[in-house]
């Protein structure tokens, strides 16, 4: 990051990977509407990451079976974002004691991505948190620094508990929140302007 505004991308040099896009008030688009998303891949190809607060009240159970007993609550899939909302990505926090189990894939210290297709047994005792996403969000080359520039995203640092929050309905305003100052300021702003 430049000495710029805070959240603002001069270029694409820098990855952001592990870094929270958080929605602006001025991004309309209701797939995006107050979300914040997750990076676990960014390239100078594009980028690809998850929404981390808009679960959905299917059971993980449903569609995964055992991968719910390692899920944490609430255990429901969330709404990664609007493509392939077939496919599923799983994140997984591991223990600093556990090693790397093989169906673990790191992007960020301890956390990374969980290979679905697995046996779940090997894992049990080994993670801080887990959660399945239904879906992904995805950037072409330039589209992720155009859209940062342009105002509808701010990057953040996440903290490792983001991806697992027990109310996720309450993370984007709780990011913006824990900024502080002015920028902190825009937790309060409503979700339908014309009400205030």
């Amino acid at each position: 990051m430049t000495s710029q505004e805070p959240g603002m991308v001069e270029h694409q040099a820098e990855s952001l990977v592990g870094r929270l896009l958080v929605a602006t008030p001025a991004l309309q688009d209701p797939n995006f509407e107050r979300t914040v998303v997750l990076l676990v891949s960014h390239e100078s190809a594009g980028a690809l990451g998850v929404v981390l607060n808009r679960a959905t009240e299917v059971p993980v159970a449903e569609v995964l079976g055992d991968w719910c007993e390692l899920t944490q609550e609430p255990a429901v899939l969330f709404e990664g974002g609007p493509v392939q909302p077939e496919a599923a990505i799983a994140l997984g926090w591991i223990r600093n004691d556990a090693g790397q189990p093989s169906c673990f894939k790191p992007f960020l210290g301890r956390l990374g991505t969980l290979d679905l297709s697995a046996d779940p047994e090997p894992l049990n005792g080994s993670l801080e948190g887990m959660r399945v996403f239904a879906g992904y969000a995805s950037w072409e080359s330039e589209q992720l620094s155009d859209e940062i520039n342009d105002g509808a995203w701010m990057v953040f640092d996440s903290l490792p508990g983001d991806p697992f929050d027990s109310r996720p309905e309450d993370l984007w305003s709780m990011v913006w929140r824990r900024q502080g100052g002015l920028t902190g300021a825009v937790a309060m702003y409503p979700a339908d302007p014309s009400h205030n």
